[in-house]
């Protein structure tokens, strides 16, 4: 097919452009959490997810509204508030009632019922916040459904835990053993498991925890804790991060490797009470992202801050001084948030060691552990610095980030960006060049980069990783 057929088939569409969105997903692949055909265990270059994998007929404008990644599981939300999951199943993180693996996307039918809004996925169970489909108003308009490792089901139960019934809920996040849960009201609830903290209670706890709401905050050491109302948070693996309604950064939890962002702990290595962290005050926080041991922070002016963890290069900030250590031992981290990218930064996303963001210009970069190729388009185990990840076309809409994977949601709202998506769907080897000179001239700079990212891979000897079975790329 020629450009002129694409952008004429295109072009001939109603003059009202419906939105389309397309999902990415790449790196570890052992359970086929990336979603493709491919039979490698890693898959370096990002490629779209086929509509066909979803049910959808090919071509069809299949909408996406969220997208979340677990260890080595991935969930997304399709327009019509349809729940997909694929990957591992270990502990019925699908929430299809079984504990088989599956490498190809399915509807999650226990929530047909449901329009779901959102979805995250810990490191083996997973939680989804919904809309009864029937409501005849005397129901909550976003009601939480948990299910996998340490939540009580393999198909997804509605939970209220320590909320009243009909609490509307804004926000769920799950980390490695636990899970926190936001309230409209700016309440958290926490459960799971707290041998370091994690769940904010000021002790620790041996064995499964139930929810509990979270009522303390100390804002300074030597003041009483109060309660402070929450906008948005974050779990990591053992450690948990919030927003409260002035900007501020809340952290507890497991400490060792710098992760809650203080210069020093109360409890060893572990904060049992969310404790501000005071290195970011007077900055305006506006979102937060935990990985495995790092945690990362975005202010309303588009800046980055980083913390916790950096042997494998997850903060961005190089590979290990004495300049960057906090520690005279060989254990590199930074206790304290230090500046990674000074303005521009749009979006967020933390794995386990591994980050992405997405900058004002709609470029994505990555750092951290690359050995799947989840971090960044170069061929190297550690990407040390920013760098950028240059397959994907579209509006960025949402990053995530699992144990070895990322993936990216974007939209095309315009013509231009639905002729980029038509284009980026059919470009080969030997018209990339024509289709780059094409994007360089119309001002598509995201599907430029897509066709010389690719004419460079294959000229340069790369592998096939980015032919799966559904790919119509030929050498």
């Amino acid at each position: 097919m020629d450009i002129d057929s694409i952008i004429g088939e295109t072009m001939s569409r109603s003059v009202n452009i419906p939105t389309k969105s397309a999902i990415y997903v790449w790196g570890y692949n052992h359970s086929g959490q990336t979603g493709r055909r491919g039979k490698e265990q890693q898959l370096r270059i990002p490629k779209q997810l086929s509509p066909e994998l979803f049910g959808c007929p090919a071509g069809a404008n299949a909408r996406w509204l969220d997208i979340a990644c677990g260890r080595e599981h991935t969930a997304a939300v399709a327009s019509d508030g349809s729940l997909f999951t694929w990957g591992a199943n270990e502990f019925g993180q699908l929430g299809d009632g079984t504990e088989e693996g599956r490498k190809h996307p399915k509807k999650v039918k226990q929530l047909q019922t449901e329009f779901v809004k959102f979805v995250s996925c810990g490191a083996h169970c997973t939680a989804a916040i919904a809309e009864p489909r029937e409501n005849d108003g005397t129901i909550s308009t976003s009601r939480l459904w948990i299910w996998g490792q340490n939540q009580g089901s393999n198909i997804p139960r509605l939970f209220w835990g320590a909320f009243t019934p009909n609490t509307i809920i804004r926000q769920v996040s799950c980390g490695a053993a636990h899970t926190v849960a936001l309230s409209e009201e700016g309440l958290l609830q926490a459960w799971g498991y707290n041998e370091y903290g994690q769940l904010g209670r000021g002790v620790t706890s041996e064995g499964l925890q139930g929810a509990r709401v979270i009522s303390t905050y100390a804002k300074f050491l030597d003041e009483a804790p109060e309660l402070v109302k929450i906008t948005q948070v974050s779990c990591g693996e053992y450690h948990t991060a919030a927003i409260s309604e002035k900007g501020e950064v809340y952290t507890w939890g497991l400490g060792n490797m710098g992760q809650l962002g203080h210069s020093s702990l109360q409890s060893g290595d572990k904060e049992l009470l969310p404790r501000r962290v005071v290195s970011l005050d007077g900055i305006c926080i506006k979102d937060v992202a935990c990985g495995g041991v790092h945690a990362c922070a975005l202010t309303s002016q588009g800046a980055l801050y980083a913390w916790g963890g950096g042997q494998v290069g997850q903060l961005g900030l190089g590979p290990q001084t004495r300049i960057f250590s906090c520690d005279p031992s060989d254990s590199f981290f930074r206790n304290i948030p230090a500046l990674v990218v000074p303005a521009g930064v749009q979006l967020i996303a933390c794995g386990h060691s591994h980050t992405l963001i997405c900058m004002k210009d709609g470029r994505i970069h990555g750092w951290g552990y690359n050995s799947y190729g989840q971090a960044a388009n170069q061929n190297s185990i550690y990407a040390w610095y920013p760098s950028p990840v240059d397959w994907c076309v579209g509006e960025v809409r949402k990053l995530a980030a699992g144990g070895g994977h990322s993936a990216v949601l974007t939209d095309a709202c315009s013509l231009k960006e639905l002729c980029e998506f038509r284009l980026a769907d059919n470009v080969t080897l030997s018209n990339a060049a024509e289709i780059e000179d094409v994007a360089s001239r119309t001002g598509s700079d995201a599907l430029a980069r897509l066709c010389g990212r690719l004419r460079e891979h294959f000229l340069h000897g790369g592998d096939c990783d980015y032919q799966d079975d559904d790919s119509n790329l030929k050498n």
